[in-house]
């Protein structure tokens, strides 16, 4: 299968080029960056000492030459690469998060014609985490406060994360609810007494956090706290490997990792 990744110079475009390249089943044809990269000309292994003949580039016609992107850009980027796999009938992995609802739509309507795989989060761990969340918060819906907390990097530039996001979704689907009418996003001064069947977020920015969440489910005298900690973008990384080829056997639609890891 072949390859094509974003934002190639990158702590995440690094470590997906290296997975790639790892892979006796994948072949990585495609790497691109930013127009005014530093990063624009070089051979895309270099970080690794290795001549793959794959020069980085900007140019989005390059995904032509791909089966699946992978897509851990900005948004805005993602909105570009998009239209570009639209274009040549390149499918398309994307764990890019901070989307607006426009870009979401933007989305929704490619995979009517190309296979897109798009979750916030691509671990393995993660996606069997968000599966604990659901039936704890099944389970918990009487008698039960929750609050969702998330640890990042100094360099995230969204909050909450998008799997902070997705963990308060399924709490409040499992409630009968709507995130955005019970979700309590800041608390600061006198915030009165925490209000019943709301879900509120706390989060950290810092150091070189690769990424922590814990769900947490308050009762009377008891507290169940569900956590999952990254220690390495790797899994990320092979979660995505996972992802492209699952749509080596779709033509189109819209899938997340809970589709790709059948859970």
């Amino acid at each position: 299968m072949r390859i094509a990744i974003t934002g190639a110079a990158g702590r995440m475009g690094r470590m997906l080029i290296e997975a790639v390249l790892n892979a006796p089943d994948l072949t990585l044809v495609a790497a691109l960056e930013h127009a005014g990269s530093d990063a624009l000309g070089d051979d895309a292994g270099a970080f690794l000492g290795k001549d793959t003949g794959v020069i980085i580039s900007s140019d989005t016609n390059t995904i032509a030459e791909a089966d699946c992107l992978i897509d851990f850009s900005l948004p805005e980027g993602t909105t570009s690469y998009l239209q570009a796999c639209v274009q040549h009938k390149t499918k398309c992995v994307i764990g890019t998060t901070g989307l607006n609802d426009e870009q979401r739509q933007a989305i929704e309507k490619a995979a009517k014609t190309i296979a897109v795989v798009f979750a916030p989060n691509m671990s393995v761990g993660v996606n069997a985490t968000l599966r604990l969340v659901e039936l704890a918060a099944k389970l918990l819906q009487n008698g039960f406060d929750a609050e969702v907390f998330e640890a990042h990097h100094r360099h995230k530039v969204d909050a909450p994360s998008g799997t902070a996001l997705i963990m308060g979704e399924i709490i409040a689907n499992a409630w009968g609810k709507q995130l955005n009418d019970v979700a309590q996003w800041t608390r600061h001064g006198h915030t009165g007494e925490r209000e019943t069947g709301e879900i509120g977020f706390s989060v950290v920015r810092g150091g070189d956090i690769v990424g922590d969440h814990t769900v947490y489910f308050c009762g009377e005298g008891e507290r169940i706290e569900i956590t999952h900690r990254s220690n390495s973008r790797a899994t990320y990384a092979q979660g995505s490997l996972r992802a492209a080829r699952y749509l080596a056997r779709k033509d189109f639609g819209l899938f997340t990792m809970q589709d790709v890891l059948a859970v």
